[in-house]
């Protein structure tokens, strides 16, 4: 008789419940590092000269950036303003109904503090994969791939991880005027957490086909 056969259902159940408090303790400790590893780049702050400047997507409301997004717009503004970059990538589509998308509601207040329409490029993106690819794909028609992202602190590393997958030599400016700041930022955190966490392990174009997938 096999160990299997000679254990009792009892002792086979006892087996299968430790099996899983290891698998949920294994969950549980990879999820905490991902989430220093997450909390840690978003206190990393690297502006030096690149060759783009990416804003990351958020919210507008009929073509007036959101305070989310003004902040990473603003942070932009002063990156180019100190001649760091040349060209500011502004990202995100619209939501049904919307008139404008972010990407135009980021230009336009771009253009409003001084930066020429020449020195902009908009693309579209309805989330971080999405706006990362597309303009990753802008530049490399420019031959340029070296850039700073432009974001929430929160939203960093899973930010740097999507831009290296698309060819992207990126580093981190988190928006420092974000207005998500304090115990209003813990959720954010925790999201971006999980997120890091699956795209690690099943890659985050595979994430971007399951939501695009299910609608």
């Amino acid at each position: 008789m096999g160990i299997l056969g000679a254990l009792t259902p009892w002792g086979m159940a006892l087996r299968v419940l430790k099996l899983f408090v290891l698998l949920l303790l294994a969950v549980v400790v990879y999820l905490a590092v991902t989430g220093v590893q997450v909390y840690l780049t978003s206190r990393h702050n690297d502006p030096h000269a690149a060759q783009a400047i990416i804003v990351m997507g958020a919210a507008q409301y009929n073509g007036v950036p959101s305070p989310d997004l003004q902040a990473r717009l603003t942070d932009a503004d002063s990156l180019w303003n100190q001649h760091l970059s040349p060209i500011i990538v502004v990202t995100g589509d619209k939501e049904p109904g919307d008139q404008y998308t972010e990407a135009q509601a980021s230009a336009a207040w771009l253009e409003q503090k001084g930066v020429p329409a020449s020195d902009i490029i908009q693309v579209g993106g309805m989330n971080s994969w999405g706006n990362l690819s597309l303009a990753a794909a802008a530049l490399h028609q420019r031959s340029l791939s070296d850039v700073l992202i432009a974001t929430d602190g929160f939203h960093e590393d899973r930010s740097l991880a999507i831009a290296t997958d698309v060819g992207l030599q990126a580093s981190p400016v988190p928006a420092v005027t974000s207005p998500i700041t304090g115990w209003a930022s813990i959720p954010f955190f925790a999201k971006e957490t999980a997120g890091v966490g699956l795209g690690r392990i099943i890659g985050y174009s595979n994430i971007d086909r399951l939501h695009r997938s299910w609608g």
